[in-house]
């Protein structure tokens, strides 16, 4: 994450700041959560942090914000949230889990090189593999 970033955290962070891996070389390591992080009044994973510090925190926040103000997305109890690319743009698509969209956003412009799959419930983000 870079330093414009950090602001969105409750907590003041004392790694240095390194090259980002928009490739998320190595989101295969989370498979749980050590520890939660506040993010906009919300709990993230360990996995949903590395995420952030590597040029993706645009895309948490939005969801974040997305569902602190959408009625009906904070009432849903489980959500499924895609990150699609098609080249330098991206979408943001919201389900209840089944593949019925709730919501969905677009991004002109992006230079992330992964797709993901977030789920939120109980207040917290995590990767699907940290469910």
């Amino acid at each position: 994450m870079d330093i414009r970033n950090r602001h969105i955290l409750d907590e003041p962070i004392n790694t240095p700041i390194t090259k980002m891996d928009l490739e998320l070389k190595g989101l295969g390591q989370f498979i749980g959560t050590t520890r939660y992080f506040n993010v906009l009044g919300y709990n993230v994973t360990d996995g949903v942090y590395y995420i952030m510090e590597n040029g993706y925190s645009w895309f948490v926040t939005d969801f974040l914000a997305v569902v602190r103000f959408n009625q009906k997305l904070r009432n849903e109890g489980f959500l499924s949230i895609y990150l699609k690319l098609d080249g330098n743009k991206a979408k943001m698509e919201v389900t209840d889990g089944n593949r019925n969209i709730l919501y969905t956003q677009k991004y002109q412009w992006t230079d992330v090189k992964r797709e993901l799959n977030l789920y939120f419930t109980n207040n917290v983000l995590m990767l699907s593999n940290e469910y």
